[in-house]
């Protein structure tokens, strides 16, 4: 399937490494302009030019903003004004005992998680409708049908996407937009690494401590291993294509088979 973004400008939020990174870089190998962003500028600067060497001809523009806040989403939309293709990527994820989880915890995760999703969608959606093309994706997690009780205010946060995407998708029916979110499994990326050496004896080495972590923490996935970012890229990319004009309003699993149902 030959995929062609170009003259499609896309924004990925959360793209200065791991799965926004590796979803920016799939973008612009179809021929998309990318805007990738961080919270500081030196940050977002350097993922763009370390991407524009890893996909020569890629073009890459750092927008950074912390988007967690009104006045970070208001700087990215005047930076800019219209993007065809919104990946709503940005997101954190801890592991706490349920009942120690504050109300300021719950809170940031919902800001951050959630809420900086919907002020993105909410600005540019309208744009994208005028146009009568659009791709809209919440990047979602196995924790939104599954939701771990060691992180239940990230699942929270992950479930709540899956009810977010689904009406916006209504609110742009007839319209040539589309609105997705994508459950990504557990997946390789350097905070997933620390998270596993929290459940895992730290000494381990990686491969081993892996192997552990899926064995005592992730019996059900079917893949067994954890997957790569350029995988969550791949459905990512297909759903942005004129090839998805079809596809919206679901909830698209690259779980490794992880979530055990037939559908979310």
């Amino acid at each position: 399937m030959l995929i062609d973004l170009t003259d499609r400008t896309a924004l990925v939020t959360g793209s200065t490494q791991g799965i926004g990174a590796a979803i920016a870089a799939g973008l612009a190998r179809a021929g998309a302009r990318v805007a990738v962003n961080g919270r500081s500028e030196k940050s977002t600067a350097a993922a763009a030019a370390r991407l524009t060497t890893e996909v020569p001809g890629g073009l890459f523009v750092p927008v950074s903003a912390d988007l967690a806040t009104e006045e970070g989403a208001a700087a990215v939309v005047r930076e800019l004004p219209e993007v065809d293709i919104l990946v709503n990527n940005l997101g954190i994820f801890e592991s706490r005992p349920a009942l120690e989880i504050d109300d300021a915890e719950w809170r940031r995760f919902f800001e951050v998680n959630v809420l900086a999703g919907i002020r993105l969608t909410r600005a540019y959606l309208p744009g994208m409708m005028a146009r009568s093309f659009g791709r809209v994706q919440f990047i979602a997690s196995d924790s939104a049908v599954a939701v771990p009780a060691e992180m239940i205010h990230y699942g929270m946060s992950k479930t709540s996407l899956l009810a977010v995407s689904r009406g916006f998708a209504k609110a742009a029916a007839g319209t040539g937009v589309t609105v997705n979110s994508v459950l990504a499994g557990p997946t390789h990326t350097g905070g997933v690494e620390d998270f596993v050496y929290q459940l895992v004896d730290p000494d381990l080495p990686w491969g081993e401590a892996q192997r552990a972590f899926m064995r005592e923490h992730r019996p059900q996935s079917l893949l067994q291993r954890l997957i790569e970012p350029e995988e969550i890229a791949n459905m990512v990319v297909y759903l942005a294509s004129p090839q998805a004009s079809a596809t919206t309003g679901g909830a698209l699993r690259v779980d490794g088979g992880y979530v055990d149902a037939i559908l979310p």
